[in-house]
């Protein structure tokens, strides 16, 4: 064989082996997206609505229950003292009432981090990191089990006061992405493993259509309706509480303080700091310390008030700013529509 020859079949077999390597590759890929589309729901895109398949919902909670969480029994016991946000009406559950949620049983600090500060706009320079405070009873983490490409807690959420009694605040990139997720699972209060209140699953989620349409990052929020698979007619905020939501808060907001899991950790980091408008659509916090998983987490007023979500800009931020689309006129209609959706059944 000639050396000419000999060139040509070398180069052949290159080529033939890269073709190999890409075709494998490709199938990969095709398999990855296979698996991921077996977890998304086209819902309604006109409104961008999707009431979630039971039997979907319960397999999700199936599997959160039977994966590395552990379940612990409600609190608090029925002769016990209700909790510091509940009130008692007669004849009834405690219902979630006044007082500011997110009260830390054990007080804490906030430390000053290390490293450049941040500046706002205004030269405006803050300095704060966030910290681990423990669990908080309304604030929990968003499961997505399944080989659907998420960690086993890719997303966080909060209770919310709505007419249910069960419906939660998230950021819409978390429960849609080509598609509304299928697999989702609710567990307020988790830390290490432990499920103190339960594992709820979505009845129905409600996004703006912005959002599924064109991923536009002033309406990454999304309000989900949940119930308790076994217990019928339970209500999640008979359990832990709720923070109202307000629309069209004034900025800026000293002493708002930020919540969310990390999606490499078992509990909550929380931060206080001042809230600030980014533009007319966005709100900003300067924090250090919140990494993926965190986003969905709530943004609260010194006053407990609900004003935001991480989320929105950037998709949430980086580890020096987290973002929140602006809770407006539009955020309340959703609110409105999710609110008035069908009724938490058991």
């Amino acid at each position: 064989m000639s050396a000419t020859v000999r060139r040509r079949a070398l180069r052949l077999s290159v080529l033939l082996g890269v073709c190999v390597a890409l075709l494998l590759a490709g199938a990969a890929y095709l398999w990855q997206l296979r698996a991921f589309a077996g977890y998304l729901a086209d819902g309604d895109a006109t409104t961008g609505t999707y009431v979630q398949d039971p039997r979907l919902a319960d397999r999700a909670a199936e599997q959160v229950l039977g994966g590395s969480g552990r379940t612990v029994p409600d609190p608090p016991p029925a002769d016990a003292a209700p909790r510091a946000d509940a009130t008692a009406p007669a004849g009834g559950a405690p219902q979630a009432g006044p007082v500011t949620p997110y009260a830390s049983p054990v007080p804490y600090t906030y430390p000053e981090p290390s490293g450049p500060a941040a500046a706002d706009d205004d030269g405006t320079v803050e300095r704060h990191a966030a910290v681990a405070p423990g669990p908080e009873p309304a604030l929990g983490a968003l499961f997505s089990p399944g080989d659907d490409g998420d960690p086993e807690h890719h997303c966080s959420a909060s209770v919310v006061r709505s007419p249910g009694g069960s419906m939660i605040v998230t950021a819409a990139h978390c429960v849609y992405t080509w598609g509304f997720k299928t697999n989702l699972a609710f567990v307020p209060g988790y830390r290490n493993g432990a499920q103190p209140y339960g594992v709820w699953v979505p009845t129905r989620i409600d996004i703006d259509p912005r959002w599924s349409e064109h991923s536009d990052p002033d309406h990454d929020v999304a309000f989900v309706q949940l119930r308790r698979p076994g217990h019928p007619g339970a209500r999640l905020e008979d359990l832990t509480g709720a923070a109202p939501v307000a629309f069209g808060a004034p900025l800026p907001a000293p002493g708002a303080h930020l919540w969310g899991y990390p999606n490499t950790a078992e509990e909550p980091l929380t931060c206080r700091g001042t809230a600030r408008a980014a533009g007319p659509t966005q709100v900003r916090f300067d924090c250090t310390g919140f990494p993926n998983g965190t986003s969905g987490g709530p943004l609260l007023t010194a006053a407990g008030e609900l004003i935001g979500v991480i989320g929105g800009r950037y998709g949430g931020g980086d580890d020096a700013t987290s973002y929140s689309s602006r809770f407006d006129a539009a955020t309340r209609a959703l609110y409105a529509r999710a609110a008035g959706g069908p009724p938490v059944t058991g």
